[in-house]
């Protein structure tokens, strides 16, 4: 197996948590694409260290959310955001080094959140466009 950290995933999954889950320690989760599974089905999985290992070795809980590429980066882009919400689900908010189980990471709480993530990113995007139109109006209305 090959890991390298995957900045694009890590960017989009630091954005959802500040919407969704703001308990997540945003500097003690990473984003990692690995490359070479032999695993069947599996397109990401949320790891963390138990709480006995973080005692013994004096740390803070740390999740790493791994993304299978062979699997992940053929999803088109809704479902690669969906399994991004599904993984950062998994985080309980005692962020602790838990886990959520699936009775909660299900496809209506993701389908909620997912709705939810797209219709603010719009809304964002829709005041970016706004706000650069008013910006080029005032630098032309001041050329003169």
């Amino acid at each position: 197996m090959k890991y390298q950290f995957a900045e694009d995933l890590q960017k989009t999954a630091e954005e959802i948590s500040k919407i969704f889950f703001p308990y997540i320690k945003l500097e003690s989760v990473k984003c990692f694409r690995s490359y070479g599974t032999s695993s069947r089905g599996t397109i990401a999985r949320c790891h963390t260290i138990g709480k006995l290992i973080q005692k013994a070795l004096d740390i803070r809980a740390i999740y790493v959310l791994e993304f299978l590429s062979e699997r992940f980066d053929k999803l088109d882009e809704e479902e690669k955001i969906k399994t991004i919400i599904h993984e950062l689900m998994h985080i309980p908010k005692s962020f602790g080094g838990g886990f959520k189980h699936h009775d909660f990471v299900c496809n209506k709480n993701i389908n909620k959140c997912y709705k939810e993530y797209m219709r603010l990113k719009k809304q964002t995007e829709s005041l970016k466009n706004r706000q650069a139109v008013l910006e080029d109006k005032y630098e032309n209305k001041n050329q003169w």
